[in-house]
């Protein structure tokens, strides 16, 4: 693997600690935007500390801020100039950041907003300006909306309010900076901040930044990278394509690169799926394989396709809250995320053996199962979804299903190696050392990794042979069977080659 920049190793560490829903900031976007991570940065988190709510003695309380303007002062260094920010007495929120919802009568509107500098109609720092309502042309622009709420509030939670709306405050926060075009949203309730990601058009992300978190002595990255994006220098004094507006922006590009780079790694893991299934095949003295390697060799091509794509289809379901991720059995034991995370740790300390261990692949099987059949113990509840993806029935030998000698049938699970599982996991959910976010990718970008797939078949090569890198893009590597050249009259192999 190429080694990664540390810059990008720093905020990739922040990043997998707070484990963010979405994309809200890329690693590689941060760097390249110059937002470099102080990893000595210990003035922050004493600054944080300060702010904190002082427990009385014995009572075991999670940390909390008691006080979002004193914390935006003096831990973001928010100085709430009426040029730069409203919300306050001076300059309240301005009637183009509130949204009416026309179904419940209910009016959204932030506590505190940030201006976007520079933008057609906004003052020059230093000079007081009204804010009234503007045409979007001439209007001031916005780069964060912020609502406060009541100490300890469920950001997920829906209560009903008295006016009929039953959203939670984050579904809210994402409605009014979708109605309004802000691209970037904070809740906070004491306990943590959130920061939303939800460009117009878009999925949106978000990012946790807890406070029992970023108080302790091993947190203080994560403290660190919350000044780092929402620091007044960052939204209204840096140039225009470092402030946070363009990092989330940047980010979002960078998202559709992945994307396409996203397509070309499936590929590859559907080539190490085979080379597992091949060694599967050899393991059972070439008995899984043989019908199908005899008639229909193609049939184990659509096959492994299949795989990778109910794997796609999960890891993007699981991103999506589509699973039943609220139970801890089934997020233990039975998420693809879970699955990947206890492999790369085999991986890890015992690397040696990774080639002779097979659970991997009876865990997927068992997936595959409750997604078709559909599963239910105690609170947990998946219902049987059916379809033609993840039909058992389709291609029998993936779950090691023969028919014995008396007509009935035996069950032995292919002995796929959990290498081969980790491998192709890897593929699917790391690239150039950042995690893939499922989430923010779109139906055409899940589209365009089953369109790179398609269009190969299966062969089996009859002897020694060496594979030649394609010409096309994405293309499979030209296969050359040595003996079979070494056959040929030496006069003639040019011309064999080039058939």
């Amino acid at each position: 693997m190429a080694r990664i920049d540390p810059n990008i190793a720093a905020h990739l560490e922040w990043i997998g600690f707070v484990k963010p829903r979405g994309l809200v900031v890329s690693a590689t976007a941060l760097v390249n935007a110059g937002a470099i991570l102080n990893r000595r940065d210990a003035e922050g988190q004493n600054l944080l500390k300060q702010c904190v709510e002082h427990r009385p003695a014995g009572v075991e309380t999670e940390p909390r801020l008691p006080d979002f303007q004193a914390f935006a002062k003096t831990v973001l260094g928010w100085r709430f100039s009426p040029s730069g920010y409203a919300g306050t007495e001076q300059n309240p929120i301005p009637p183009g950041l509130e949204v009416r919802l026309p179904e419940s009568g209910t009016v959204l509107r932030p506590d505190f907003a940030v201006r976007e500098r520079g933008s057609p109609g906004a003052p020059p720092d230093g000079r007081k300006s009204g804010m009234g309502a503007a045409s979007a042309d001439e209007g001031p622009k916005w780069q964060l909306l912020v609502r406060v709420l009541a100490p300890d509030t469920d950001f997920d939670e829906a209560a009903r309010d008295g006016a009929g709306l039953d959203a939670s405050p984050h579904s809210q926060l994402e409605r009014l900076l979708r109605e309004t075009g802000v691209s970037a949203g904070v809740l906070f309730n004491g306990v943590a901040l959130r920061l939303v990601s939800a460009p117009h058009g878009e999925s949106s992300g978000w990012l946790d930044f807890r406070v029992a978190d970023m108080v302790l002595t091993a947190g203080r990255p994560i403290c660190t990278a919350l000044r780092l994006l929402l620091n007044e220098r960052r939204l209204l004094s840096l140039p225009a394509h470092e402030r946070l507006a363009s990092l989330i922006a940047e980010s979002r590009k960078f998202q559709n690169k992945v994307s396409e780079e996203l397509a070309e790694q499936v590929l590859h893991s559907l080539y190490e799926l085979l080379r597992g299934f091949q060694a599967a095949h050899d393991a059972t003295k070439g008995e899984l394989l043989r019908d199908q390697l005899g008639d229909r060799p193609d049939e184990i091509y659509r096959a492994l396709l299949t795989v990778v794509l109910r794997l796609v289809f999960l890891l993007y379901a699981e991103e999506r809250d589509m699973l039943p991720h609220e139970d801890a059995t089934f997020g233990r034991h039975y998420t693809l995320a879970s699955l990947y995370e206890r492999l790369r740790e085999d991986a890890a300390l015992y690397p040696d053996t990774m080639e002779q261990r097979y659970g991997a692949w009876a865990q997927l099987l068992a997936l595959f199962r409750m997604v078709h059949d559909g599963a239910h113990s105690r609170a947990m509840w998946m219902p049987a979804r059916r379809g033609v993806l993840f039909d058992p029935e389709r291609y029998r030998f993936l779950e090691g299903r023969y028919v014995d000698r008396v007509g009935g049938e035996r069950i032995e699970a292919p002995l796929v190696a959990d290498g081969t599982v980790y491998r192709v996991l890897e593929k699917l959910l790391v690239l150039n050392g950042e995690r893939i976010s499922y989430r923010a990718l779109d139906v055409e970008h899940v589209g365009s990794v089953y369109e790179t797939m398609m269009g190969f078949r299966l062969e089996t090569a009859k002897g020694r042979s060496i594979a030649i890198r394609a010409t096309k893009k994405r293309g499979a590597p030209a296969t050359v069977d040595l003996e079979e050249l070494l056959a040929e009259a030496p006069n003639k192999r040019i011309k064999w080659i080039r058939d």
